[in-house]
């Protein structure tokens, strides 16, 4: 069985400011106010980042009077995860399998 990892959202979440405000969303669901706070990203940056990540599916918004909140959407964080450990899982049974040279 071949495991396959999701290569286009681990370059989403390559980026340093992307993996940090995922981290962050982790924790608790947050408007882009308190994201250009606690990264000190200017909004425009932050908000392209943030586009980045929705249409990743990697979060999703909440809208809230004038505010956009943003949450982590875990599902697909465990599914990478799931896909990382299932990898981790055929390197462990196939430890001692060698091909021979020609």
């Amino acid at each position: 069985m071949m495991t396959s990892v999701d290569t286009d959202l681990i370059r989403v979440l390559a980026d340093p400011l992307r993996l940090q405000i995922v981290t962050l969303l982790a924790r608790e669901t947050l408007c882009t106010t308190h994201l250009v706070e606690e990264t000190g990203a200017k909004q425009t940056n932050l908000s392209n980042h943030l586009r980045v990540l929705r249409e990743a599916g990697v979060v999703e918004t909440e809208p809230c009077g004038r505010f956009t909140y943003y949450k982590l959407r875990p599902d697909v964080i465990a599914s990478l995860a799931g896909q990382f450990a299932d990898l981790a899982e055929q390197a462990r049974t196939a430890a001692d399998n060698k091909r021979a040279c020609p």
